[in-house]
């Protein structure tokens, strides 16, 4: 059984990478879980968050931890199948800097998640994709969006992608 590292050392490793990157930005967390990454990014400036995931579960504790932290007036919370699609972003005038995606290991779900972000139009230009998955290589047949940055903490890689962005 594959293990994950401890999250709170993957996390902190990740902002510490993104820094400048989170001040301000508007930010998509895809496959949410606890809402952890949305919720640091907002505590670190970002102006607003979305996150996604299909668990009634995990949406429940994410609006428990945003009101919590005091940041249900700075974000939305969605049940959806992200799998499928992302129409639930139709309706949104928002565009996203910043997303956020940790999809279950060993599901293959990174390439309908990336291709369904681009099918979305919800990218601004330059948005800077953050991916946990296992140490399987990612999609590299998505043309508009360019690895720039992947890092390993024991089986967990974290995976940086640059939407219309060039190689690092």
């Amino acid at each position: 059984m594959a293990t994950r590292p401890p999250a709170d050392r993957v996390r902190e490793s990740v902002f510490n990478i993104l820094s400048h990157q989170v001040r301000d930005a508007t930010v998509l967390d895809l496959f949410a879980g606890t809402g952890a990454m949305g919720i640091e990014a907002l505590s670190r400036g970002a102006d607003y968050a979305v996150f996604i995931d299909d668990s009634q579960n995990a949406l429940s504790v994410i609006s428990r931890n945003l009101e919590e932290c005091r940041f249900q007036d700075k974000a939305n919370v969605i049940r959806w199948n992200i799998v499928k699609n992302l129409n639930c972003l139709d309706g949104f005038k928002a565009r996203f800097d910043l997303i956020f995606a940790d999809p279950p290991y060993n599901k293959n779900f990174i390439a309908p998640a990336l291709h369904h972000l681009l099918k979305s139009n919800c990218l601004k230009d330059n948005a800077l994709i953050v991916i946990e998955h296992e140490i399987e290589p990612i999609p590299t047949d998505i043309s508009d969006f360019c690895l720039t940055d992947q890092r390993k903490y024991g089986k967990t890689v974290v995976s940086f992608l640059n939407y219309g962005g060039t190689q690092a």
